[in-house]
C-alpha cells in the first residue's frame, strides 16, 4: 500500500530578549522554498527533509512537500511571518485531507511568535483542527527545543537530534519517517511521554563533546533498543527564551500497544531528566574575559594551527545581534595581529564598504549599534578594504556541506593586522567556507574569532591549534542573571540557586 504523506519544515529559534521581530523577509533571506524547489535544494544534504525523502523512497510513499522555511535565530516571529508559513502547511493539509495518511514535520521546538509562547504547539493545533485527532503526525526537533505539553498532546511521534554540533539532521529525519511509516501501517501505536526539570537549560546546552552530556545521548540510544521504546529525545532547552515552559525535557516515544511500554517510557524519561538535574552545576566551558582571550591571541604560537576564539555570548545562532565589539576592541588594544574576526554583522558598515574599492582606506563606525549594553558600542576604526563580495558561499563541512547561503553584501576590512568579515545578513559560523569564500584562510592565521557557541567546532576545531571560549557580555551571555526574565516558572536554576 502506498501512503500519502504531507511534509514541511518551519524552523526558528526565538530569542525573546532581542529587540524587534523576525519577519517574513528574514525567512526569505535565509530559506523560504516551496514544494519541488525545497526538495531540489535539500533533498540530498544533511537536512531533515533529505531524511524524510529517504524514508519515503524506502517505503514507497507519495510525498507532498509544502514548504521549507528557516530563519537565523532572532527575535520573536512576526505574526505575518508565522501565519504565512503555517498557512502554507495548513493549506496543504486542507487540500489533501481526504487522501493523507500522515504528516511529517521538521520543527525546532523553541519558536516563540509575538502572539503566543509556543509556535510549534500553535502550528500543531491548527493542523489538528484540519485533520482531526487521530492522523499520525511525526515531528523532528532540534535538541535545543523547549518541548511543551501542548506539543506532546498534538503529535504522536517526536525525534530530536542527538549531536551538538548538529551533524545528524538527515538521520533524525529518517528515524522519524520510519516511525511514521510503522504508525501508518498499524504496526505501532505511538505515544510520547514528557519529563521536565526547572532549569533554563542543560548545564552544557546539550554539547555532545562533553563526557557527562554525551553519556545522556548514549543512554538514549541504548534505550531505543528496548522493546516498545521507539525514540528517546533529550532536549537541552534554550536559555535565551523567556517562556513559562522553558527548560530541558526528555521525550520518550513508545508503542502503547505493548504492555508495560508506557510505564517504561515514563521511567526512562524521568531517570534521564533527573541526571540532567543532578549535573546542573557541571559546566565544562572555561569562559575567558575579552582581555584574557586577547592576550592569549597576541602570544599564540600557530605552528599547529590558529587559536580559534569562540565569541560565545554574541552567537547569532542563539539570537544574539552578532555585532558585539568588546572582543575586537580588546584584540586591538592588546596588539594582537595576524588574525581574523568573523563575522561582524553590520549592514550599515557593509554598505559603506561597498561604496569603495579593494585597496581603499576607510574610516567608519563598526559594530555595537543594536544594543551597546550587550557586548559594547561602536568602534571608530580605519582600515583597508581587502575583499568585496555578494556574500554567497556553499558549505563543504559536516553541517552545511552542499548547502548554499548568503551573508548579503560582504566585505573584509583589515584593521591593525586583523581581517574583519563585515556582513549584512545574520548567521553564525558553521563552515570553513564562511571565511574561505571571502579570502580568509585559517591555516595562515595566528588566531580566528568566530561568533558561535558550539557549532563552529565541527568545522573549525579540526584545523585549529587550540580552541578557547570568550564571554563578551553580549545577549547570549552564559550569565543568565543579566537577562530580565519575567515569564519562566520560578524558582528556576540557575536564577534561583537558593530555592533548591
Amino acid at each position: 500500500m502506498s501512503f500519502h504523506v504531507l511534509t514541511g519544515a518551519f524552523v526558528h529559534e526565538s530569542n525573546t530578549f532581542k529587540k524587534g521581530e523576525t519577519t517574513l523577509q528574514d525567512f526569505r533571506d535565509d530559506v523560504l522554498d516551496q514544494g519541488q524547489a525545497a526538495m531540489d535544494r535539500f533533498g540530498d544534504v544533511n537536512e531533515e527533509l533529505a531524511g524524510f525523502l529517504d524514508a519515503g523512497r524506502a517505503a514507497g510513499w507519495r510525498i507532498t512537500h509544502t514548504v521549507s522555511a528557516h530563519a537565523t535565530p532572532g527575535a520573536r516571529v512576526a505574526r505575518e511571518a508565522f501565519d504565512h508559513i503555517a498557512g502554507l502547511i495548513c493549506d496543504g493539509a486542507r487540500e489533501h485531507r481526504d487522501t493523507l495518511d500522515g504528516i511529517l514535520l521538521a520543527l525546532h521546538g523553541s519558536m516563540v511568535p509575538v502572539f503566543c509562547e509556543d509556535g510549534e504547539g500553535e502550528l500543531l493545533g491548527r493542523l489538528r483542527a484540519i485533520v482531526g485527532p487521530d492522523l499520525p503526525i511525526a515531528v523532528t526537533l532540534d535538541l535545543h527545543a523547549m518541548a511543551t505539553p501542548q506539543m506532546v498532546e498534538r503529535a504522536q511521534i517526536f525525534v530530536s537530534y542527538k549531536t551538538y554540533p548538529h551533524v545528524d539532521m538527515r538521520e533524525t529525519g529518517r528515524h522519524a519517517g520510519r516511525l511514521l511509516d510503522a504508525a501508518m501501517r498499524g504496526d505501532i501505536l505511538p505515544v510520547t511521554w514528557r519529563a521536565h526539570r526547572p532549569m533554563l537549560d542543560e548545564a552544557n546546552a546539550g554539547r555532545t563533546d562533553v563526557p557527562e552530556t554525551a553519556a545522556l545521548y548514549a543512554r538514549a540510544r541504548d534505550h531505543e533498543a528496548e522493546p516498545g521504546i521507539l525514540a528517546v529525545s533529550i532536549n537541552a532547552g534554550f536559555a535565551e527564551a523567556d517562556i513559562l515552559e522553558a527548560g530541558p525535557t526528555v521525550l520518550v516515544t513508545h508503542d502503547a500497544a505493548i504492555p508495560g511500554a508506557g510505564a517504561r517510557a515514563r521511567a526512562i524519561a524521568e531517570a534521564l531528566a533527573e541526571t540532567i538535574w543532578d549535573q546542573r552545576g557541571r559546566v565544562s566551558n572555561d569562559f575567558l574575559t575579552p582581555a584574557a582571550a586577547a592576550a592569549e591571541a597576541r602570544d599564540f604560537d600557530a605552528a599547529q594551527g590558529p587559536l580559534v576564539i569562540a565569541d560565545f555570548a554574541d552567537n547569532p545562532g542563539a539570537g544574539a545581534y552578532g555585532d558585539a565589539t568588546a572582543l575586537l576592541a580588546a584584540l586591538i588594544a592588546a596588539g594582537a595581529v595576524g588574525g581574523a574576526f568573523a563575522p561582524m554583522i553590520d549592514p550599515e558598515a557593509a554598505a559603506i564598504l561597498h561604496r569603495h574599492r579593494v585597496g581603499d582606506q576607510v574610516t567608519l563606525d563598526l559594530g555595537g549599534k543594536q544594543d551597546p549594553a550587550f557586548g559594547g558600542g561602536p568602534l571608530r576604526l580605519t582600515g583597508q578594504v581587502i575583499h568585496l563580495s555578494d556574500g554567497t558561499y556553499t558549505g563543504d563541512g559536516p553541517i552545511l556541506g552542499g548547502i548554499t547561503h548568503s551573508f548579503g553584501p560582504t566585505a573584509v576590512l583589515r584593521v591593525a593586522g586583523i581581517d574583519i568579515l563585515v556582513v549584512t545578513l545574520s548567521g553564525q559560523m558553521l563552515d570553513l567556507q564562511q571565511v574561505r569564500a571571502f579570502g580568509i584562510e585559517p591555516s595562515k592565521l595566528r588566531f580566528l574569532v568566530v561568533k558561535s557557541m558550539q557549532h563552529f567546532r565541527a568545522a573549525y576545531e579540526p584545523v585549529s591549534g587550540k580552541v578557547i571560549v570568550c564571554d563578551t557580555g553580549a545577549l547570549a551571555t552564559p550569565q543568565a542573571h543579566l537577562r530580565p526574565y519575567t515569564r519562566v516558572r520560578r524558582p528556576v536554576w540557575p536564577l534561583d540557586r537558593a530555592g533548591f
